[in-house]
């Protein structure tokens, strides 16, 4: 089946140096924007990490320092990127709790002003957790009927999740071919940042989802507890999630008190 898409959808995959949205840095990056007459374009290429790769994660995805020692740092790279990806829609296999957080960590770094805020985030392995709990490999082989060749390499896995995507609205007739009504289902909360520390409410307010804060609002702890903004934005928590906390309080400094 083909996507019914009202504008592009960029399906990305990542390779790292490792699983900490805020520490750890791009390796491989692919994206695989699909616009709505059915175009595609690609985007694959490596990047230096401007840190150690770990042999542990190079034993996943095969990619060593000196792999990457003459490509590209990401800062390189990010004002092409976000012009690739400028008024795309976003998806990926894990993208919403993984891909998507280090890429908007890495543009805050690079200092390039990409808004996450406007986009539809279409997430395959949560549609596939939900519908049969499997792995992008099995997910490949179950609904595509293949093996999946260069598992781990950003490019297949990008292939592949495009593959499994269509494959998934060939096979549920109760999911519907819109970005929207995919990305609505491939959400479990609704998330103010990608880290899932700031959530809305039923009534759409900013609270936080952790800490002895949790179920309180944003603005309301701020206003009581001043220093809760320092502690949160010296801690080690995810750039973008300070963005957003930064944006919360300076949005209350126009408020009457």
């Amino acid at each position: 089946m083909n996507l019914n898409l009202k504008r592009p959808l960029a399906f990305i995959d990542l390779e790292t140096t490792g699983v900490n949205v805020s520490s750890d840095r791009i390796v491989e990056l692919s994206v695989l924007k699909v616009s709505p007459n059915g175009k595609e374009e690609w985007m694959t290429l490596r990047v230096n990490p401007e840190m150690p790769i770990p042999p542990k994660t190079t034993a996943i995805h095969g990619i060593k320092d000196e792999d990457v020692a003459g490509s590209p740092a990401f800062r390189e790279i990010a004002k092409n990127l976000a012009a690739f990806l400028e008024g795309c829609d976003l998806a990926g296999y894990n993208a919403v709790k993984f891909d998507i957080p280090v890429l908007a960590e890495e543009f805050l770094r690079a200092n390039v002003d990409f808004n996450f805020t406007k986009r539809r985030y279409v997430d395959v392995q949560v549609i596939f957790h939900k519908k049969e709990q499997r792995t992008l490999t099995a997910a490949y082989q179950f609904y595509c009927k293949k093996d999946l060749e260069g598992a781990h390499g950003a490019k297949a896995d990008t292939a592949a999740t495009f593959e499994v995507l269509k494959s998934q609205l060939d096979r549920y007739t109760d999911l519907e071919n819109d970005v929207e009504k995919l990305a609505d289902f491939s959400s479990f909360n609704t998330n103010v940042d990608f880290a899932g520390r700031i959530i809305l409410d039923e009534n759409g307010v900013e609270i936080f989802n952790f800490g002895k804060h949790k179920g309180k609002a944003v603005e309301l702890v701020f206003k009581e507890e001043p220093a809760y903004y320092s502690w949160m934005m010296n801690g080690d928590f995810p750039l973008y999630t300070k963005k957003i906390l930064t944006e919360i309080k300076l949005r209350s400094f126009g408020k009457t008190q």
